[in-house]
């Protein structure tokens, strides 16, 4: 018997030795054929190749074949990463944009260094440390003004309703941006807490948020992760565990490498086990937001409500390369409490077109909560309570993508400057969007519906088929029928631009939290979460029922 354990163990050994060897000669023979032809390029080439931009389009396209979350990163690139995995970049502490031709800043962020220096939301960069940068794009300022803390950096700025530049000193400064934006109390009992990253310490912002409510008297709490596209995983597990008990499994991770074979379990004490939780998602919040959902829906700790989420469920690690460079790729994929992987595409199955199909409902698996609720795998989070998505107005796109609104508010602080000091709440009245609408007389808003393009098909296949001349008559009645339906959509649509309108004018008083506070009056998703915590026994219903299972989607898309 022994023998043939023997033999057999030397079979493996030879095997796997048999596989390494192949492995190892096909590695050697593709970096020897791809130094061979990098060499020659550069040498012979007509042109001028630029040896390392070819080299970062080379290696971009083999990693494009993979997954989109595999990404290199070279030294130039660093800061992008930094600020990505922790919040954090050396520069001013303001957005900015081109505008009209003109770089300006959007919004500083409070208590930065732009904000200190008394620059604003429309004040218009003219130089930069002597250098002229009428003309030059965004990114190229950006830069700029990015730098390692504490140097100086001396601006030219024509300040909002001057014309004339003046000259601001500052200091380039560490500038981190809250993970947490925005906390409050929604009603006397209802707290309410903006995620919009997974960075480094989100958790202890979240739990200096949710503790401070908790003072406030907070007795029910929703954790908004709409739009978050994730981040650090362990920042995931301690959010988790501010709501579940100690010794308790969040999530595992399974990859080639047994390394990555990794539990994540709730470590320290819960802050609250009790308090009813709604957690907010849309098609955005992906990652680290959804294994915070996921878990909390697994386990039976909060009630899901919104869209279904995006559905990653990927896990990346970022591998340090020669020259101060990096490469993030996917080493795992991560599992919710319930055993589920909410991951929606399959990258490992491209058509010919690179096309990436979404699991097929025949291996969609069902999976059951720590109550037996059913949920489902390979989709990303279905929520417990489905809301509408919203969907925006042409109109509203085109006004908010040609900065009609920003360059509106603009001149609207102008006339009305006392509205900076005021602790009133925004009013936009009627009569204030009829000087909007007189404001745009002369401004391109122009767009396109999806009937214009098919109208431009109809003329195109009738045109080919020579059956235009006998329709033409009617073709362009209903061509001007809707440039005239159109031209009312400043009215059909006036309460939902009126809405951004009153955001941007909010963001000039109170910044970022402003901009928040005003969009929560029109916020459906937040209204059905406050009506569902003030029915515990609709709560309490949602997180016991048993279903059968169901697939109630289609998962065959190709994107």
């Amino acid at each position: 018997m022994k023998k043939y354990i023997i033999i057999l163990s030397l079979f493996f050994v030879s095997f796997f030795a048999f596989n390494f060897s192949q492995d190892y000669f096909e590695v050697s023979k593709n970096l020897d054929i791809f130094n061979t032809l990098y060499r020659e390029l550069n040498i012979s080439y007509v042109d001028e190749t630029k040896p390392g931009q070819l080299m970062k389009t080379g290696i971009e396209a083999m990693l494009a074949s993979l997954d989109p979350y595999t990404n290199y990163y070279t030294e130039n690139d660093i800061e992008d990463y930094k600020y990505m995995t922790t919040g954090e970049y050396g520069g001013v502490g303001a957005t900015i944009q081109d505008v009209n031709k003109k770089i300006t800043i959007m919004e500083p962020y409070e208590n930065f260094s732009a904000y200190n220096a008394g620059l604003r939301a429309g004040d218009e960069i003219v130089e930069v440390n002597g250098q002229n940068v009428v003309g030059k794009k965004t990114d190229e300022i950006s830069s700029m003004l990015k730098g390692q803390a504490g140097t100086a950096i001396k601006l030219k700025i024509i300040h909002l309703g001057q014309t004339e530049p003046v000259e601001v000193n500052l200091k380039r400064e560490e500038i981190k941006i809250k993970a947490v934006p925005y906390s409050n109390m929604l009603t006397n009992e209802v707290g309410y807490i903006k995620l919009n990253s997974f960075t480094d310490n989100c958790s202890n912002e979240v739990k200096e948020a949710f503790l401070k409510l908790k003072e406030k008297n907070c007795k029910s709490l929703i954790l908004d992760l709409r739009g978050n596209p994730g981040g650090l995983l362990n920042e995931a597990v301690n959010i988790v565990n501010l709501f579940v008990d100690k010794g308790q499994e969040i999530v595992y991770t399974k990859g080639k490498i047994r390394d990555w074979d990794k539990s994540y379990m709730s470590v320290n004490n819960a802050i609250d086990t009790q308090i009813p939780l709604v957690v907010l998602v849309d098609n955005n919040s992906a990652s680290a937001s959804e294994i915070v959902a996921g878990a909390l829906q697994d386990l039976d700790r909060a009630v899901i409500v919104g869209q279904r989420s995006y559905g990653k469920g990927l896990v990346q690690q970022v591998r340090d390369l020669t020259y101060n460079t990096k490469l993030k790729v996917t080493v795992a994929k991560y599992y919710i409490p319930s055993g589920r992987c909410i991951q929606a595409l399959d990258y490992t199955h491209k058509d010919e077109e690179g096309r990436v199909d979404k699991v097929p409902d025949s291996l969609i698996t069902a999976f059951k909560t720590k109550n037996g609720r059913i949920t489902y795998d390979g989709a990303g989070v279905l929520p417990d309570y489905k809301t509408d998505a919203v969907k925006f107005s042409n109109i509203l796109a085109t006004l908010l993508a040609r900065n009609h609104i920003f360059t509106f508010v603009n001149s609207y602080i102008i006339k009305n400057p006392t509205l900076l000091s005021s602790k009133e709440p925004i009013k936009f009245t009627d009569d204030d969007y009829n000087t909007f609408i007189n404001y745009l007389k002369g401004k391109d808003y122009e767009y396109k519906t999806q009937s214009d393009f098919a109208l431009e098909d109809l003329k195109e296949d009738a045109t080919n088929e020579k059956y235009y001349e006998s329709i033409k008559a009617e073709y362009e009645a209903l061509q001007s029928k809707m440039v005239a339906n159109k031209k009312e959509d400043l009215i059909r649509f006036k309460a939902e631009i009126k809405q951004f309108i009153e955001e941007e004018i909010a963001s000039r008083v109170g910044f970022q939290k402003g901009r928040i506070d005003a969009s929560l009056k029109y916020d459906n998703d937040i209204d059905v979460a406050k009506k569902l915590l003030g029915d515990m026994p609709k709560i309490k219903s949602i997180l016991t029922t048993i279903d059968k299972p169901t697939k109630p989607f289609n998962a065959n898309k190709k994107f």
